[in-house]
Formats: C-alpha cells, sequence, structure tokens
C-alpha cells in the first residue's frame, strides 16, 4: 500500500518525549566468537530491529490484525470511535477499543501504567489528539517500526526481535508465514495465548489472523491453510547464563564504567574475551577432579583461570565448579576471592634475589633455623616433608620448594622489595604494610585472588613484561555505535627479562624438582612448562600455576566455606586439574589456534633472551673430601653475575687431619675432621691434603649447625679451626715461607698514608723477593706495584706506605706476593678495603 506523505505538524509536549525516550533494550554478553553467554534485562528483553529486516509477512499480519486502514487513516479510526463514544453514552462505558496501531503506540509510549488502565472519555480523547499529531509529525513507515519494536508478546519479550528470539530461538528476519501470523496473535492477550502452555488457544489466534490476512488481500485462502498446518517448532525459553562467574565479573566492569542502568536497559552487545570452549573444558576437568577428591579428601570446590601471556585476554574464569549449589557456596568467585596461595608465591621472592644481583647457584642452607621477630617470638620455619636437605643452591631451592631456604631468602631481599615486585607482576593485594607479613609472606602468608596470582605468571611466561588482565574485546551500543574497542596490549616492563626466564627455566625443570616432586609428577607435560604448586599449612588451599609461552592457567582447590581438607598438598589437589586442562589443549589444534599471534606458529620453546651465559659450578653432593669436584653441572647467569672459582659455593683448601686429642678441645658437638693450613704458609709438597669443601653460612653460630649437620651427612663443610702454629711446625716441619698482611683488617676504610703491616718469612734460596700491591675493584684484573720490590723479609712489621689518599674513593683489594726463585709466585694474600 502506498504510503501518504506526512505533514509535518508543531509536536506536543508528550511527543517531543518521543524523539529524547530511549527505550530500555537488551544487553547482551558474548564470547570472543559470538556465542551468546548472557543477556541482562530487568523490564525485559528487547533488541531494536529497523523495519526493513522485519518480514513483509510479519508487518502484513500485524496490521490485519491491529488495524487494518493503518496505512490509509489519520491515525485514528473514525468508526470505531463513534461506535466507542455510542457504548459510553448507551453503558457508560467503551465496550470494544477501536484503537488504531498509531494509538496503541501512544498509550505505550506517552502513558502512565495508570493512565493505560484508565477507562474514561477524558483519556480517550487525549488518545486521539496525540495520535493525530504523531501521524503529523513521523511517516507511517516509522510508527509501524516503533509499534513492532516496543510491543509486548509475553515471557519478558518486547518487540518483534525478543518475541522470536523468545518463542523460536532465531533472529526476527528468519521467520516463515507460521510463525509471523502466530506472533501477530499474541499482543491482544499474551499470558493468556501463551503457546508453551496454551498451544490450543494459540492456534486459534494464529487462524484469526491468517484469516484476516486473506481478507485483507495479503495471502491467498491455500497459503493460509498451508501456513496454519505447518509444524511450529517452539524453544521453550532459556534464562541460562554461561560461564556465570565469568559474566558477572564483566557486568562488574561495564557497571563500573557505564553505570547500572545503562548496563540494564542500554542494547549494548559486548563481545568479551572468554572462548566458552577453554570454559567448558575447564568446568568438565575440574568437576571430574573434584568428584573423585570430595568423598577421600574433603575438597568441594575448583577454580581456574586461563589467560593468554602476551595480551592478558581472559579464555576462561571458573569461580566454582556448579554456579547453583549453595551447599558449596557456588555462586562465590573463587578466582577473585583473595586466599592464602602457599608456597606458589615463592618465584616471586626468587626473581627479586636475581633482580638483586643473586645467582642460581648461590647456596642456601636448608637446615634447622631460628629467627628472632623482634618481641620475644622466634620464627622456626620447616619444610613440607618434615626433613631439612642442607646445603642447596637457588634452582633446587625452588624446584623442589624448599620452604627454610626461601626464608632465608627473603630474609636477604627483604619483604618490601618482594612486595614491590609483587605490585608490578600483577598482584592487585598485599597492600599492607611490610611488618604486617614478615618473613612468612614467601611461603603464602598474605592472600592473593587466583587471578591475580595467574597474571603474575603470565608475566614471567611474557619474559617479564606486564599485562593487564583483559575481558572485554568490544562494547557496541544500541544504537550501533562502538563504545570501545581493545585495541592491543600495552606492556609494562615490570621484570629484567634474563631474570623472568631464570625463573622459567627453573620451574620448567623436571630433573632439578625430581627429588621433591617425582619424575613422573603431573607437572610433567608432554611440552614445555613451568609450574609452581602451592600448600597452606592447614590444608585449606591447595594450588597450582604454570605456563607455556602463549598460556598461563591457574587452579585453586579447596572449600569455599574455608574448611580444612584431610591432607590435600597441591600436587594432588590442583596440579591434575592443571595438568590435564593443559594437555587437553595440547591435544586440540583447533583450541590452539586462538592462541596463535598474527596467525604464527605457537612457540613451544620458551624464547631465551640475549644477555646469558652459562658456566659450570660443582653439584654439592657429589662432593666426597677430594681435591676436585665429581660432578659438574652447566648453570644459567645473566652476563656479568658468573662467580669466581673460588665463589661458586665452594672452596678448595689445604687441610691436615687432626689429632684426636686436639680435635676433641674444638668448638661444636661434633669434632672436625681436618684443621686448615692458613693462608701465607708454605710447606713442603705433600705435607698437606688438598680438599674441595662447600663454604659455611656466614653467620658464625648459623655455620655451626651446617657443620654439625654436613658431618651427619658426610658431606664436607669448610673447618672451623685453623691449624695451631706450634702443632703445624712439629707436625710438617717449619714452613718454608709465611706471608700475611694483619693491618688494615678486611674490609677496612682508609684515608691518607696507610701503612701496610704484616710478615713476609722467607727462606732466601727459595724466594726472590716480596711485594705489596693494590687494584681497583672488588675483582681487580689489574695490579698496581706499591713503592719497590723487597728482597728482605719482614716479621709483624711494615711491609710498604700506601698512599691512598692520590686514589679515587672506592673498592680496592691489597694483596701480598712473594716471588720464587723460578719466576712463579706463591698465592696472593689478598684483603680487601675501601678508600674513602
Amino acid at each position: 500500500t502506498p504510503e501518504p506523505t506526512a505533514t509535518p505538524g508543531p509536536p506536543t509536549p508528550r511527543l517531543r518525549d518521543i524523539a529524547g525516550r530511549e527505550l530500555f533494550q537488551t544487553t547482551r554478553i558474548y564470547d570472543r566468537h559470538g556465542v551468546l553467554l548472557y543477556e541482562i534485562f530487568e523490564e525485559g528483553r528487547r533488541t531494536w530491529v529497523p523495519l526493513e529486516e522485519i518480514p513483509l509477512a510479519l508487518r502484513q499480519a500485524t496490521i490485519a490484525t491491529e488495524d487494518s486502514t493503518f496505512y490509509t487513516n489519520p491515525g485514528v479510526d473514525w468508526r470505531g470511535i463513534l461506535r466507542a463514544l455510542w457504548q459510553s453514552l448507551i453503558y457508560g462505558r467503551p465496550i470494544s477499543g477501536g484503537s488504531t496501531i498509531t494509538q496503541q503506540l501512544v498509550r505505550r509510549l506517552m502513558f502512565s501504567p495508570e493512565e493505560r488502565a484508565e477507562r474514561s472519555l477524558a483519556r480517550k480523547i487525549k488518545e486521539i489528539m496525540l495520535a493525530l499529531a504523531l501521524t503529523r509529525t513521523h511517516s507511517k513507515d516509522e510508527i509501524l517500526e516503533m509499534y513492532l519494536n516496543e510491543i509486548y508478546y509475553g515471557h519478558l519479550a518486547y518487540g518483534v526481535e525478543a518475541a522470536a528470539q523468545t518463542y523460536f530461538n532465531k533472529h526476527v528476519s528468519e521467520l516463515n508465514l507460521a510463525e509471523c501470523a502466530l506472533l501477530a496473535g499474541l499482543p491482544q492477550a499474551p499470558s493468556r495465548l501463551d503457546p508453551f502452555v496454551n498451544l490450543e488457544g494459540a492456534k486459534a489466534r494464529q487462524r484469526v489472523v491468517l484469516r484476516l490476512m486473506v481478507e485483507n488481500g495479503f495471502i491467498t485462502p491455500e497459503k493460509a491453510e498451508a501456513a496454519y498446518a505447518q509444524p511450529l517448532k517452539f524453544v521453550p525459553p532459556e534464562h541460562k547464563m554461561l560461564a556465570p562467574h565469568f559474566v558477572v565479573y564483566v557486568r562488574k566492569l561495564l557497571e563500573e564504567k557505564y553505570g547500572p542502568e545503562r548496563v540494564a536497559r542500554g542494547g549494548l552487545s559486548v563481545i568479551t574475551t572468554l572462548d566458552l570452549r577453554y570454559q567448558r573444558l575447564a568446568e568438565e576437568v575440574a568437576r571430574r577432579h573434584i568428584a573423585k577428591l570430595r568423598e577421600e579428601h574433603g575438597a568441594t570446590n575448583a577454580a581456574l583461570v586461563a589467560m593468554q601471556p602476551a595480551t592478558g585476554e581472559i579464555l576462561a574464569m571458573l569461580g566454582s565448579v556448579d554456579y547453583h549449589d549453595a551447599s558449596i557456596d557456588g555462586q562465590v568467585n573463587m578466582a577473585l576471592s583473595e586466599r592464602q596461595p602457599g608456597s606458589s608465591i615463592k618465584p616471586i621472592t626468587y626473581v627479586t634475589a636475581l633482580q638483586q644481583g643473586l645467582t642460581l647457584a648461590a647456596v642456601l642452607w636448608d637446615i634447622p633455623t631460628e629467627i628472632p621477630l623482634g618481641d620475644g617470638r622466634v620464627y622456626r620455619p620447616t619444610n613440607y616433608d618434615g626433613r631439612y636437605h642442607g646445603p642447596v643452591r637457588l634452582r633446587a631451592a625452588l624446584a623442589n620448594s624448599y620452604n627454610v631456604p626461601a626464608v632465608k631468602l627473603l630474609r636477604k631481599v627483604g619483604v618490601a622489595e618482594m612486595l614491590e615486585t609483587a605490585h608490578r607482576m600483577g598482584i592487585r593485594g598485599l597492600q599492607r604494610p611490610p611488618g604486617y607479613y614478615g618473613l612468612s609472606l614467601t611461603l603464602g602468608g598474605g592472600e592473593v585472588s587466583l587471578l591475580d596470582l595467574t597474571t603474575a605468571y603470565a608475566t614471567l611466561a611474557n619474559q617479564g613484561r606486564y599485562v593487564a588482565p583483559v575481558a572485554i574485546l568490544r562494547v557496541v551500543d544500541g544504537q550501533g555505535r562502538v563504545l570501545e574497542e581493545y585495541e592491543g596490549p600495552r606492556p609494562q616492563p615490570a621484570l629484567d627479562p634474563r631474570a623472568a626466564y631464570l625463573i622459567t627455566d627453573v620451574l620448567s625443570d623436571n630433573e632439578a624438582r625430581t627429588p621433591a616432586f617425582g619424575a613422573d609428577s603431573p607437572l610433567r607435560l608432554s611440552r614445555p612448562a613451568a609450574a609452581k604448586t602451592g600448600t597452606t599449612s592447614d590444608w585449606r588451599d591447595a594450588w597450582t600455576v604454570g605456563y607455556t609461552p602463549y598460556l598461563a592457567v591457574g587452579v585453586w582447590v579447596g572449600n569455599s566455606d574455608n574448611r580444612p581438607m584431610r591432607e590435600l598438598p597441591g600436587l594432588r589437589g590442583a596440579a591434575p586439574i592443571w595438568h590435564d586442562f593443559m594437555e587437553a589443549i595440547f591435544g586440540d589444534e583447533a583450541l590452539q589456534e586462538v592462541l596463535k599471534v598474527g596467525g604464527q606458529p605457537l612457540p613451544w620453546e620458551f624464547p631465551r633472551p640475549e644477555g646469558l651465559e652459562e658456566a659450570e659450578i660443582c653439584d654439592l653432593s657429589s662432593l666426597d673430601y677430594g681435591p676436585e669436584c665429581p660432578r659438574l653441572v652447566r648453570e644459567l647467569f645473566i652476563e656479568g653475575t658468573v662467580p669466581e672459582e673460588g665463589e661458586r659455593g665452594t672452596v678448595k683448601l689445604r687441610v691436615l687431619p687432626l689429632p684426636v686429642e686436639i680435635a676433641q678441645a674444638g668448638p661444636g658437638s661434633l669434632p672436625p675432621r681436618y684443621c686448615v693450613v692458613p693462608e701465607g704458609v708454605a710447606l713442603s709438597p705433600g705435607a698437606a691434603r688438598e680438599v674441595l669443601f662447600i663454604a659455611p653460612p656466614e653467620d658464625e653460630e648459623e655455620a655451626e649447625k651446617a657443620r654439625e649437620w654436613a658431618a651427619e651427612a658426610g658431606l664436607p663443610v669448610v673447618p672451623a679451626e685453623l691449624c695451631p702454629p706450634g702443632w703445624l711446625t712439629a707436625r710438617v716441619g717449619e714452613p718454608s715461607a709465611r706471608w700475611a698482611i694483619t693491618s688494615p683488617q678486611p674490609g677496612q676504610v682508609v684515608r691518607g698514608p696507610t701503612p701496610v703491616v704484616g710478615t713476609a718469612s722467607f727462606r732466601a734460596e727459595e724466594i726472590q723477593f716480596y711485594k705489596v700491591e693494590f687494584g681497583y675493584g672488588k675483582r681487580p684484573r689489574e695490579w698496581i706495584t706499591i713503592g719497590d720490590i723487597h728482597r728482605e723479609p719482614v716479621h709483624e712489621g711494615q711491609l710498604e706506605l700506601w698512599h691512598a689518599e692520590a686514589l679515587p674513593p672506592g673498592d680496592y683489594v691489597l694483596r701480598l706476593v712473594l716471588v720464587k726463585r723460578d719466576g712463579n709466585f706463591l698465592p696472593p694474600y689478598e684483603v680487601p678495603v675501601r678508600v674513602e
């Protein structure tokens, strides 16, 4: 039917409201591939569609049923109005309506619910005047489009698009004639004609609509009969929420940015980062394992977060194994709840240490330790296995998750420094002062969320670059305007990439963690992956967080109400879920596609940054009181941090066996086996034995404990005793030379002319001369002779005068050198000092 030209006229105040009126529309949240996760609606569901997307059959069915003269009337049906007036005069009120589509729209848009329910002549006159005015200011197509998007169809469905989705689970543009006729009949009495409960009544109404379409010449009788006979495939309305914890998380983010009302009524289309395939995999794996753990260990719940390290995009967020299970507080999102992480936070301690200059070769003593807390209390850290492991290097200490070394390391690097590192890596909690946490922080003494801890591990996977978690890729409003779009990551340097790589190298070193976890633990995958477990001391939390270069996954297992489990560590609680989730992705190429950046193949190996070097160090457990290390292993170092030969945790010394009577006189509960030949004492060849020892801790009290532990374990640790001078002479004869600097003392600060005092005693037939030298720095590579060479021995006297005032301030090393007749020299006696 051709549309008459609308005659513009001055709009009434109520008509002006139409232009500025915001109809509520349903906000929809989708996964990254466009799969609907949830619809947010409070008043109802609505998606505005333009008239051209609405099937002609639905438009014709609506016109035939509601207003057959729609395209020719001025907005009102005068015959119907006269009939209604006559009824009012005879019966006191109108019996039939006679309302056009335009009048119905006016009632819907411009009257309050109370006004709509009012049946009076005054209200009817107001309705007529507004309908006439609306027809003057809007075209018929505009009015029909508004009507079809506004009218109520039942089941909280407003407008034809929501109705098509609600009853048939399809877009309105996909409806056939039979479906259009059924929907067109519902607005008259949507509750009474609900096809889900009154299909017979709905079909009867459908027949009426088809008959009216025939009478108005829109379809033939044959088409009407065929449409009525066509089976209707209804889809019962479901308001399920897929990935419910993630949806709630996204809604919160949206409300923080756009406000609750706009989210609930604004018709937003939200494309998220979530991949529903990853989410369903997480749900399946977690539920399967919790079903096994529930009876034996009392574990009722699990959470999982999966994200891409390079982009921060969250691919899965499982907050509980069953959102609807109130017995496990299923609606609580355990992926966002802060819990104690146990040992899974240790990598942050260790990467802090590496950034401060420590190396993976550094030795920490895992022995019984007491740490004063300053308030009269003493902290005694223990290991998960209840045993101590003696001297362990940083690699072994982290890989095997030994507690005592971790506490000692945190005491060295500082709680405040560890907290600073944690915050840079993505931990948003842990905001109390350092003193609140103390050294137990490295064992999980502070609370973090699974999302934050997974983000911190993703920072390690991303070569030390922090990328904030991302949940939303795109938001479009109800008018199709893009409100926001994720433009890609903005990585922030959080760690030295070399330090991050070293931690990754340790956490992916299956051989290194075998002593504590076994060779075939759930942490071992079919492809390279780094991982760390965590367990709280009271069995309330079990964690595993790990990563590949392209995927970081964190898992928590426990009870939402904080009830302890029955002896379930992270290795047996969370690690199997992590393992099965990762392996499922490794085995599914379709799931791997989403992880590719720029379509490039996935890098299976962790990329090694520049600025690393390898060096050999001794496997401390192989030492056997011999002069050399029986087993050397290669270790990675940041360039410039490779320790000197004598600073790799071992030291080679000349020793002599002590007789029993002298040994018993020495300190300690166990007799030492050797005494050390003092530095600067030359003995005849073969008089002393060379042994490669483990260097003891610097603290004297701890060194004594270390020697006790090593003696029981059969490991050589540097003896505490120097060989007594008289006994040494009696045992091996008068030394051929003695040389030592007694002043300045090691570490002493010197200023101005400084006498170098000591002993240079030697036999002229063996030694040509002595000289005193100095070098700049803590490890000088060049030496400068002070004064001249000296051919006469000196015993406890001035060896030289060092004019330190002529030197720039800094670290220096003094050394005394005895040069033999053959031109070689005896081991120099060195003293580090500082010039100021």
